[in-house]
């Protein structure tokens, strides 16, 4: 097996699931720093929005590190998905191909349906609760509990913290109630 067959292979979760675990006490060796993506909008806004508003008003320049790991995390998002695309299709399980197939969702191509989500769809109901609606309840939540999925369940619990618990246990329950109950309605539109 070549190198690039190798590396466009899924690896095994524990492999995966090994490196984003050593994340956490490599940022708490390294500089004391806490792992969490949502917080660098925040520092984006600081940057860029005066100083005078109260929630923008911290050392926004301590947090740089924060922001050039997301700016790592889309550049290697946007080579991965260029350099090292799986040729295999996506398995998906026949009944699951026949509920969405009912919703109109037939392309099954890439990991996202193109179907519900380009900018076509955006112009639809579906689409604008999808994306629009969808993108801001995330965007309000992570801000109401204090940090994304990410900071809160890698790690506020490696270390933990009781409201990275209670938010961890918010996000699987809130996440059931969507998946099961709510997106079907959703895209039964």
């Amino acid at each position: 097996m070549s190198f690039i067959e190798t590396i466009t292979h899924p690896w095994p979760w524990y492999v995966a699931g090994s490196i984003v675990g050593l994340t956490v006490p490599t940022l708490l060796i390294i500089g004391n720093k806490t792992f969490g993506i949502s917080s660098s909008l925040r520092h984006i806004c600081a940057a860029c929005i005066p100083a005078n508003l109260p929630f923008f008003k911290y050392e926004w320049k301590k947090e740089i590190w924060n922001l050039l790991f997301v700016l790592g995390i889309f550049l290697g998002g946007v080579l991965a998905s260029h350099f090292l695309s799986n040729p295999v299709p996506i398995e998906i399980h026949p009944k699951l191909v026949a509920e969405l197939q009912g919703y109109g969702i037939s392309n099954f191509n890439n990991l996202i349906p193109v179907d519900i989500l380009n900018w076509h769809a955006l112009f639809s109901l579906r689409g604008f609760i999808l994306i629009v609606v969808g993108g801001f309840m995330v965007g309000f939540g992570t801000r109401y509990a204090g940090g994304c999925t990410s900071g809160h369940a890698i790690m506020g619990l490696s270390t933990l913290q009781w409201p990275s618990l209670v938010a961890t246990c918010c996000f699987m329950i809130g996440g059931i109630i969507m998946a099961n109950f709510i997106l079907p309605l959703i895209l039964a539109l």
